[in-house]
């Protein structure tokens, strides 16, 4: 990404071919995220027939100077970069802009044409970067908020070595912060450190003054060396440890010696452990953590996410700053712990209880069928009914459908009843049977009787079930003799009260003739009713 040496070659490319020169043309592009606090149409009437004073830097950021204001300011972020249609400006990893794309790139935030036919472009792939249009942009966030300037307001020795005296905090994270020394980023800071030998978690107030005076002059030579190849990473010296930054760990070297990889204040650290002693105890507040063999693709996501969300907070400071409200900074997570790895917990364990519960409900309410089964073929064989009507009686209870999430029976209403009519229906032929068995019935009906129940029969039965179960019942009780059968002489009945044998009462003609005619009259007296 770009940092000082980057920003400061595109401005340098600017200020030889576009200082002095009118701006004849400007393209705006249309995104209110990248463009900030002004309008593409207001941007491109502040710049249309300006001239091109100059181009200033401090730190990662450069503005234009024209020959009246406002100026444009450009805050790279992570890709932004700066192209002139036939000059090689500076390159650098994360550029979205090749020399075979279309031009102006469709990723191009500000185009410009000069009166000399000269074309410049500001690109961002990412939408990180910022473009303002400011009167003063060093009297206005975010550049009034920034340290001396790493390349051109570095502190000399003396005061260098009093500021690190008074931060307690570890020195790679000192490096990074901008409002301490503009223009250091993750590269540099680990160049720095390693060619000062420097560990990164050493507290910037445990530095002796030998290590400070070694990290003030490598500050100054590996952002000078860097700058003499025009920020071309491919020509840095080969002994930096820059080129093996993108390595695997495990195969990551610089002059033979292994290179580590820690995280240090949530950023990715590059160093050597046999040059880089750590000396004291780790400071305060300060996170160090060991990465493993990963490979290096994961790693440079990891890497690219931790920038951009260095880049994005610092945005959030300066729109905060202007009044543009508040941006909530960037949250990182633990892997298990994000809303989704927790709502996956929950809904596997809820499944796993579902389905214990389902399987508990499906046995309990087989086991009661089970149990209502057995005691159905208990009262069915006590009664003198077997085989038949238990397959029957089973498979008329069985219709009962067990769920499995609620394990709730659904019987059906029309089959309850047909079953009960049934039961009913059985056990009047069973007591019928036993009397005809006993030979306690000998009652014979007459013709005319006989006839009657015929026609009875014949008609259309209107009465409602529960009607025609009590007749049934009635019907019994009139044909199957009661246990005391002699009812028909007062004197006997008192002699033989609870005798339940006694054939010659039963053979009686009187006794017959009189149940007889208590028969006919009650069907007489029914028939009387349906025809009222």
């Amino acid at each position: 990404m770009p940092e000082l040496p980057e920003v400061e070659a595109a401005r340098r490319a600017v200020e030889e071919h576009c200082c002095g020169k009118r701006i004849t043309k400007a393209i705006i592009g249309d995104d209110d995220k990248v463009i900030e606090g002004v309008s593409p149409a207001e941007l491109q009437k502040a710049l249309v027939g300006k001239r091109v004073v100059t181009a200033h830097r401090k730190g990662k950021n450069m503005w234009l100077e024209l020959d009246t204001p406002p100026f444009p300011s450009f805050q790279f972020g992570m890709t932004g970069a700066v192209y002139i249609k036939g000059v090689n400006v500076t390159k650098y990893k994360r550029s979205a802009v090749n020399a075979n794309d279309e031009w102006p790139s469709k990723f191009s935030k500000v185009y410009v044409e000069l009166d000399d036919g000269i074309e410049m472009s500001f690109t961002d792939k990412r939408r990180l970067a910022r473009v303002r249009l400011l009167e003063n942009p060093e009297v206005v966030p975010p550049i009034s908020e920034l340290g001396p300037d790493a390349l051109l307001e570095l502190l000399p020795e003396e005061d260098l070595i009093n500021r690190l005296s008074k931060k307690k905090i570890a020195i790679k994270g000192l490096l990074l912060d901008q409002s301490f020394i503009a223009g250091i980023g993750n590269w540099i800071a680990d160049e720095v450190l390693y060619q000062a030998r420097i560990h990164p978690m050493q507290p910037a107030s445990a530095l002796s003054k030998e290590s400070c005076k070694s990290l003030h002059k490598c500050i100054k030579e590996v952002i000078g060396k860097a700058l003499e190849v025009g920020a071309v990473s491919s020509q840095y010296p080969e002994n930096w440890i820059f080129h093996s930054r993108e390595k695997k760990p495990g195969k990551a070297f610089v002059d033979g010696k292994k290179i580590d990889f820690i995280t240090v204040g949530g950023r990715t650290s590059a160093y050597v452990p046999d040059l880089q002693k750590f000396d004291g105890p780790i400071p305060r507040n300060q996170s160090v953590k060991k990465e493993g063999n990963r490979s290096r693709k994961k790693k440079d996501t990891v890497e690219s996410e931790e920038e951009e969300e260095e880049e994005e907070a610092e945005v959030g400071k300066d729109e905060t700053k202007q009044g543009k409200g508040r941006r909530k900074p960037p949250k990182t997570a633990k892997a298990g712990t994000t809303k989704k790895g927790r709502r996956k917990k929950l809904d596997e364990i809820g499944a796993s209880e579902q389905d214990n519960a389902a399987q508990a409900d499906n046995s309990g309410s087989q086991q009661r069928l089970e149990e209502e089964e057995s005691e159905e073929a208990k009262d069915e064989s006590a009664s003198g009914k077997k085989g038949k009507m238990t397959s029957k009686s089973t498979k008329a209870r069985t219709k009962v459908t067990v769920s499995g999430e609620k394990g709730k029976r659904k019987t059906s209403k029309k089959t309850n009843e047909h079953e009960a009519s049934k039961h009913m229906d059985a056990k009047v032929a069973t007591k019928v049977e036993q009397a005809k068995g006993s030979g306690k019935m000998n009652h014979k009906p007459n013709v005319s009787e006989q006839d009657e129940d015929e026609k009875l029969a014949k008609q259309p039965k209107k009465v409602g079930r529960q009607q025609q179960k009590a007749m049934e019942k009635e019907s019994v009780e009139e044909l199957v003799p009661e246990k005391n059968y002699g009812k028909s002489s007062d004197a006997n009945s008192a002699k033989n009260k609870g005798d339940q044998h006694m054939p010659d009462q039963v053979n009686d003609p009187d006794t017959t003739t009189n149940t007889s005619e208590k028969a006919s009259q009650g069907r007489k007296r029914k028939r009387g009713g349906k025809s009222n």
